[in-house]
């Protein structure tokens, strides 16, 4: 897909999704769309569940304010990207909180700490933490929460 970031095999992140979009990840073999926006944002597409579904792909919209944004909706969603079938495109208005979504999902299935998976997002050309920008205290509820949730990778040393 165009403008995409592919974070694994399973997860793809990318902005607002038109419908030619929605035609291309059906054809390449994506069988999932979550929606972050909320359908009272500028841009929300009210057509696109219609579209994606027409289209064969499962569809999903679980709305992500950032003013809203706590460890039970962070959940929430994570439990939904879960749930639904792989491959799938998550995606919001400019790419930002689906990156960060699809990242945290990893940093928890992976047992990344939050450098590890800062530093993943740096390797797929996401800077967004870095960015002067962002709140403060997003960054620091992304962070307690991989601290929080993450399985602990438990290493047996040699004797």
């Amino acid at each position: 897909m165009i403008n995409a970031i592919q974070i694994n095999e399973n997860l793809t992140t990318t902005g607002q999704v038109i419908p030619k979009q929605l035609e291309q990840a059906s054809q390449e073999g994506f069988k999932s769309i979550l929606n972050l926006r909320s359908p009272d944002e500028l841009g929300f597409s009210q057509d696109e569940q219609r579209v994606a579904e027409a289209l064969g792909l499962h569809y999903t919209n679980v709305p992500l304010k950032l003013e809203a944004l706590n460890e039970e909706l962070i959940t929430k969603i994570l439990t939904t990207l879960e749930q639904i079938p792989k491959p799938a495109v998550v995606h919001c208005a400019a790419g930002m909180r689906s990156t960060g979504i699809a990242l945290l999902s990893i940093a928890i299935k992976e047992g990344l700490t939050p450098e590890q998976i800062l530093s993943k997002a740096r390797n797929v050309g996401f800077g967004f933490f870095e960015h002067a920008g962002v709140s403060p205290r997003l960054k620091q509820l992304f962070v307690d929460y991989v601290n929080k949730h993450a399985k602990v990778a438990v290493t047996v040393s040699d004797r």
